[in-house]
């Protein structure tokens, strides 16, 4: 099962290989991770996708909250977040096909980022279905690159 779990460290050397560190060597498998500073910049949030089981992700979070620099942890229920995910897709493009994938850009409300003469680069947000419908529309002509964030969230509310 996908676990959201959102962590409030302090931005200290050593923090974010600790954590990821305990998730692993608890058999967890980490799909997405995400790390920014906070407007305090003594602060950053980690947000990390965790694949594993309920009972077993309960333990796991009680062992991260013991770790050092760790201020607060809070593992989303579905409905309970808001996310979004970043994607930046480079695409192959003709100068014919350029005004379809525009049309698939405005439609996903997506930006062209960039133009050469037989790609272009694409900046998406939105929730993971959206970003996978929009991935599977501009598949066709050919994805050169991809950049992807995986999953940001914060509780609703």
């Amino acid at each position: 099962m996908r676990h959201i779990i959102s962590i409030l460290v302090e931005n200290k050397f050593g923090v974010l290989a600790r954590i990821a560190g305990m998730f692993s060597g608890r058999g967890f498998n980490i799909e997405t991770l995400n790390v920014g500073p906070m407007p305090d910049k003594q602060l950053s949030r980690i947000t990390a996708t965790i694949v594993g089981d309920s009972e077993a992700l309960d333990q796991a979070i009680k062992q991260v909250y013991k770790l050092v620099n760790v201020l607060e942890v809070t593992e989303f229920s579905n409905g309970q977040e808001t996310e979004r995910e970043l994607i930046i897709i480079k695409v192959s493009a003709t100068a014919l096909q350029r005004s379809e994938i525009m049309q698939v850009c405005d439609i996903f409300r997506a930006k062209i980022i960039d133009v050469a003469a037989d790609t272009v680069n694409i900046e998406m947000t939105g929730n993971s279905n959206k970003v996978r419908a929009f991935i599977s529309l501009v598949e066709p002509y050919g994805i050169v690159e991809m950049a992807r964030t995986g999953k940001l969230a914060l509780k609703r509310g």
